[in-house]
């Protein structure tokens, strides 16, 4: 009996056993489907075997194998084996999560028909027809791709995908588009000429392709370090292998990829994330697997997809928190990337203005090796002056200093653009009531529920719990509540009531749902908006040339958090935001609102000294036994009760006594103790060393495994990030 061991997305730890009848070939790697139970799964052969340690009359056989798809390679099976034991899941749950959907399902893959469409030779001059816009649109997207396959360009869904694909025949109809066939290809269209610093950086880099090479690309805002992949992903096609590229966020993929597709006009390229519907990510995994996309482009999921001529991985912005998973497999995407080019034996290029502490650490220690952009590529471009305004000596009008207000001021009558920048969407924080001190709260969340005006919503910020803004306080009937503090909505409407003839417009998470990010980014590029209010979202990767003023709010909330990370996160933030100023010849200015302006932190930055900044962080690290000094890993629990999340997160220190040089923590409950109606607890576990922490965790694993309560939701986060 031939036996195929067979990981399937079930919550065990083990393989399962089937027979193959002889008229099948189920090799490791081949997708099979499988009776389990009185349901029918797909799973993946990960080992033969020419027995069974079973009861060989109760082994079942393979249904069917699906050959849809090639095998999923030997070093990809070795990639999950290593996630599953460094990230303590089960390797079937690790393996088919890996999967795109569609390849885990039993529905039949999309067919690969793939068509492409170019600007017709003989186009009109002009489109004149009725809903012209979503035309415009598609047309421009094929212009800029040169040659667009058809599935990136319908970007929506249902009704919209529908109208999308009309709008196409309709551009053909009229002989504005005809269908192409793509030639394979490694023609470079490179940016700009590189300057004297960027030559001797990809020559440094250059001369290690072929080999494994961990390096970290500490350039400054506006460096450029995309320029420094493009010329390096085309030696990489040029020698016939592929490029992977890691960005820590959806919303930096377009503006990439459009990037890549104008530098390499004949390469295919395969963007991969979780934004896109299942047949259009796997089609692109499936290029991928199959070595056809010399490029493969995306977020963290970029990283799991088979790439059988692999020959370099780039990850931009590695310092980004996004790269770590926080459900299911809680893997790292950035080490993930690192394990992937040291198994394959190529470069990898970790790039970034602000390294992550840990990043930093192994440079430091000689594991990784530095090469640096000092300066700003852009001719006559310098970085910007950063000055702190004082919030005891000024007081704000709100949310707003008369000098910040002077600075926007200055800006408008010269042509330039302003962006104030205050990390938390919504309108305000806290709906209150002045006359019982009633405060709009989550039920299922110990947290206040974030005010919305601009659709008259309250809603959670941890579970997405929302509801309409009330007439008059629940609780004693007062119809005058109060919004206190401040979000990204009050902010613009503070603003477009101070200056009535400007051009304001907000970015954040609210707006990138309805679908006008792209439109609002082009806006600003072009100049056809004066003040941008935004989050997060517009810290990193955008290049706004008009721009020369950046007004920090609310940078202090920061520094007064518990997390030991906060001020690693704010100091990057800043930084990433303080990039957007001054890119061109104009010389740019970003002023800090604070209560604290002698803090090191606002000092370090004002020099644009990370390595300071990094080598203090680092040094309180040691003494605080924090990592990257220690290796740390949490469990956490979720129950109905804290005494049940307590209860067994007690029982589970005891379970297994810590081999000497591992700690275990009191379990505690977390700072955000309830979320979507669980109580959360957590404990911690520490090591000076990596190996003695793995060790320990693998048998506490097991025996978690074993021992937790079914009515318990239980996990291990290897290397967490993560506290609230």
């Amino acid at each position: 009996m031939k036996i195929a061991r067979v990981a399937l997305d079930v919550p065990l730890t083990r393989l399962f056993d089937y027979s193959c009848p002889d008229a099948l070939s189920a090799p490791p790697g081949a997708r099979v489907v499988v009776p389990f139970g009185k349901r029918h799964l797909v799973g993946v052969v990960v080992e033969t075997a020419a027995a069974t340690t079973f009861d060989p009359g109760k082994i079942k056989a393979i249904a069917r194998v699906l050959e849809d798809a090639p095998p999923l390679p030997a070093d990809w099976l070795a990639l999950m084996r290593f996630l599953a034991l460094y990230y303590q899941r089960p390797l079937g749950e690790t393996v088919i999560s890996s999967l795109p959907p569609r390849l885990r399902s039993l529905r039949p893959l999309p067919r690969e028909d793939r068509i492409f469409w170019r600007v017709a030779a003989a186009a009109p001059k002009a489109i004149d027809e009725r809903g012209s816009t979503r035309k415009e649109q598609l047309l421009a997207k094929i212009e800029s791709q040169g040659l667009a396959e058809q599935g990136t360009l319908l970007s929506g869904q249902g009704k919209d995908r529908a109208a999308e694909r009309i709008a196409l025949r309709a551009l053909a109809k009229a002989g504005w588009i005809e269908n192409a066939v793509p030639v394979a290809g490694t023609r470079f269209v490179p940016g700009h000429p590189l300057t004297p610093t960027q030559v001797e950086v990809v020559e440094a880099l250059r001369a290690r392709l072929g080999t494994f090479s961990p390096f970290l690309l500490h350039g400054v805002t506006g460096s450029g370090k995309t320029e420094i992949y493009l010329h390096l992903i085309a030696e990489t096609l040029r020698s016939g292998r592929q490029a992977m590229v890691l960005v820590p966020e959806i919303g930096l993929t377009p503006q990439l990829e459009a990037r890549f597709r104008s530098s390499f006009p004949d390469a295919s390229i395969a963007v991969l994330h979780s934004g896109l519907d299942d047949s259009t990510r796997t089609s692109g995994w499936l290029r991928a697997a199959r070595g056809e996309s010399g490029i493969v482009l995306g977020t963290r999921l970029a990283v799991l997809a088979p790439l059988p001529r692999l020959g370099l991985v780039i990850v931009d912005e590695e310092h980004d928190s996004s790269f770590k998973q926080q459900e299911g497999l809680r893997y790292s995407g950035r080490d993930a990337a690192v394990f992937r080019a040291r198994q394959a034996g190529v470069p990898i290029i970790l790039g970034t203005a602000t390294p992550s502490l840990e990043t930093y650490s192994n440079m430091l220690a000689g594991r990784y090796t530095l090469v640096e952009l000092p300066e700003r590529a852009s001719p006559g471009a310098r970085m910007p002056v950063v000055r702190t305004i004082d919030l005891k000596a000024e007081p704000e009008q709100q949310g707003l200093t008369p000098s910040l207000v002077r600075a926007i001021e200055a800006r408008l009558a010269r042509s330039e653009q302003s962006l104030i920048f205050i990390n938390r969407r919504g309108y305000a924080p806290v709906l209150t009531c002045g006359s019982c001190g009633w405060a709009a709260s989550c039920d299922r969340c110990t947290a206040r529920l974030v005010m919305h005006k601009s659709d008259q919503r309250l809603r959670c910020h941890h579970c997405g719990f929302e509801e309409a803004i009330p007439r008059h306080c629940p609780q004693c009937g007062n119809v005058d509540l109060h919004a206190l503090g401040r979000g990204t909505q009050r902010v613009e409407e503070t603003l477009a009531e101070r200056f009535p003839g400007a051009r304001v417009v907000r970015i954040d998470r609210d707006i990138a749902r309805r679908k006008t990010l792209a439109e609002t980014l082009d806006s600003i590029r072009d100049g056809r908006a004066d003040i941008l209010v935004g989050t997060q979202m517009i810290a990193k990767g955008h290049d706004f040339p008009g721009m020369t003023l950046v007004g920090v709010l609310n940078a202090d909330s920061s520094l007064l958090s518990t997390d030991y990370r906060a001020g690693e996160r704010l100091f990057a933030m800043l930084m990433q935001v303080s990039g957007r100023a001054g890119r061109r010849e104009t010389q740019g200015e970003v002023l800090v609102q604070t209560r604290y302006p002698g803090h090191p932190l606002y000092a370090a930055l004002a020099r644009h000294d990370y390595a300071g900044f990094a080598r203090s962080q680092l040094a309180e690290r040691e003494v605080a036994g924090f990592p990257p000094s220690v290796f740390e890993a949490a469990l956490r629990a979720e129950s109905t009760t804290l005494a049940d999340s307590m209860a067994f997160l007690r029982m589970a220190a005891e379970l297994v006594e810590p081999p000497e040089g591992v700690r275990i923590f009191d379990p505690v409950p977390h700072v955000v103790t309830r979320r979507a109606g669980l109580e959360r607890a957590q404990l911690l576990v520490q090591s000076r060393t990596r190996p003695a922490l793995q060790g320990f965790l693998q048998a506490w694993n097991d025996s978690l495994f074993e021992h937790a309560p079914r009515n318990l939701r239980w996990h291990l986060d290897v290397d967490p990030i993560e506290f609230d």
